[in-house]
C-alpha cells in the first residue's frame, strides 16, 4: 500500500473544512495499481496513445509503476502532463513529487512516488526507449484506444462520406 503523491489539504478549520483554496484529504492511501489506472486514465481523456504500464517494483527503488503513453506534438504533451496533475489533485488530493521536461516538450516526467508518468512527444518514445530499457518489467494490463483520436472518430459505416466506387478526384490525362 502506497500514499503516492503529496497528500494536500490536511488541515482543518473548527467546522471541519480544510483551509479556503485546498482539496480535501484522501481518507485512505491508494495502492499503486489504482494511482497507474487514474493516471492513464486521465492521460487518455487528453488523447494520450500507445499506453503502456510496467511494473518496475522489483527493478527500481523508487516506483512500483511507469505510466508511459505518447502526444502527437509538444503541445499535446504538455497539455496531458497538466491534465493528469488537476486531476489526481481534485480526484485524489495528490500533488506530484516533480515534474520534469514542461519546458521542451519532447518529453515530460510526473513524478507522484510510487507512479511515474512518462509523456513522450511521438518520435522521442523510440529514440528513449523506456520499454527496451525495463523489457524484463512485467506490463500491466491497458485499455485498448483507437490510435489518439479519441471518441471523435466515427466508425458507423451507415454514412461515409465517399462512395467505394467512385475516384476522389481524376488526373488530367
Amino acid at each position: 500500500m502506497i500514499t503516492g503523491g503529496v497528500a494536500i489539504g490536511t488541515g482543518t478549520t473548527d467546522d471541519g473544512h480544510g483551509p479556503r483554496g485546498t482539496t480535501p484529504p484522501r481518507e485512505a492511501p491508494i495502492d499503486a495499481k489504482t494511482l497507474a489506472d487514474a493516471v492513464l486514465s486521465a492521460a487518455l481523456d487528453k488523447k494520450a496513445f500507445d499506453p503502456a504500464m510496467l511494473e518496475v517494483v522489483d527493478a527500481v527503488g523508487y516506483a512500483d509503476v511507469f505510466v508511459i503513453v505518447s502526444a502527437r506534438n509538444p503541445r499535446q504533451v504538455r497539455a496531458i502532463a497538466d491534465s493528469v496533475r488537476q486531476v489526481l489533485k481534485h480526484d485524489h488530493g495528490l500533488l506530484p513529487r516533480g515534474v520534469e521536461g514542461m519546458e521542451t516538450g519532447q518529453w515530460v516526467l510526473v513524478d507522484f512516488d510510487d507512479v511515474v508518468l512518462h509523456v513522450f512527444q511521438d518520435g522521442s518514445r523510440g529514440f528513449y526507449d523506456l520499454e527496451g530499457l525495463w523489457a524484463d518489467a512485467p506490463r500491466l494490463a491497458v485499455p485498448e484506444v483507437d490510435g489518439g483520436f479519441g471518441d471523435d472518430v466515427d466508425d458507423d459505416d451507415d454514412d461515409d462520406l465517399y462512395d467505394d466506387e467512385a475516384p476522389l478526384f481524376t488526373l488530367p490525362g
